[in-house]
């Protein structure tokens, strides 16, 4: 067992101790989904296709993935005990998911060597697909109105600067309100400042994700970006709620992208 306590344990602990709480358990759904995870394979992947080791448990086949590589080598060393690296590769949750979903294979998690252990059959990836393809709204109309985000719940907020907080270096600041825009329609509006264009698409699949996963259900979130100095900002800084995002991390040496790095192009299973 390793001593180390990661964001899926403590989701999953959550989770545990509130069986018939919604919210937590969407938001365990959301850290499998944001994770980094180490999936065992068959043999070494080459090029863009797969072949995940699969274990029989329950009458269904899972795929086995760990959220640290000690955990999976720990894993290795229990159930094989030759001492031998095992081949694996690092894809992240939503790769993974929409990698195994409609493919009658259930997901193993961290079995056998955390607290957050746990089969996820199937039906559970199909429909946690479903829930990561929520609609992004972008909103490109400009608001006749903005008023403090009144009525935005704690779960809401908070999963909203979760989200924020890994996207770093992909905008400056954002600031959440309230907006009425011409056709009579009321939403929350997250204001994106400073963003490239290229990574629009990335902080608004962050916001409906946020929304999607935080236990308040009917909330809407419309995204807009503007640029420093627009002077919409000055009405945005008097009324709203302010996120700061991270600065970018430093440049890393630039080495070969593994399969699975790009959530658009999921790895293919052999």
């Amino acid at each position: 067992m390793m001593a180390e306590t990661t964001p899926l344990d403590t989701a999953h602990a959550a989770m545990q101790a509130h069986e018939n709480d919604t919210a937590a358990r969407l938001r365990f759904y959301e850290r499998v989904a944001d994770a980094e995870l180490f999936v065992l394979l068959e043999q070494e992947a080459h090029g863009p296709e797969v072949s995940p080791l699969t274990m029989p448990l329950e009458g269904e086949n899972y795929v086995l993935a760990f959220d640290r590589e000690e955990r999976l080598a720990a894993f290795v060393e229990e159930t094989s005990g030759n001492g031998q690296a095992a081949p694996h590769v690092a894809l992240s949750g939503r790769a993974l998911v929409q990698m195994l979903a409609g493919q009658r294979l259930g997901l193993g998690l961290n079995l056998a060597v955390a607290p957050s252990s746990i089969l996820l059959p199937a039906e559970v990836l199909d429909w946690l697909k479903d829930m990561l393809s929520a609609p992004v709204s972008e909103q490109e109309e400009k608001p006749l109105e903005l008023a403090s985000p009144v009525g935005a719940g704690e779960g809401l907020l908070q999963a909203l600067a979760t989200k924020l907080a890994s996207a770093a270096g992909l905008a400056r600041e954002a600031w959440l309100c309230s907006a009425r825009f011409s056709g009579g329609c009321d939403a929350f509006l997250m204001i994106v400042v400073g963003a490239p264009q290229g990574a629009h698409r990335a902080l608004a699949k962050a916001v409906s994700e946020a929304v999607t996963f935080c236990g308040e259900e009917g909330r809407r979130v419309d995204v807009s970006f503007l640029e420093p100095g627009d002077p919409l900002l000055e009405r945005v800084a008097r009324v709203g709620l302010r996120f700061d995002l991270p600065a970018p991390e430093p440049a890393a040496v630039s080495v070969p992208a593994p399969p699975g790095s790009d959530p658009a192009n999921p790895p293919r299973l052999r």
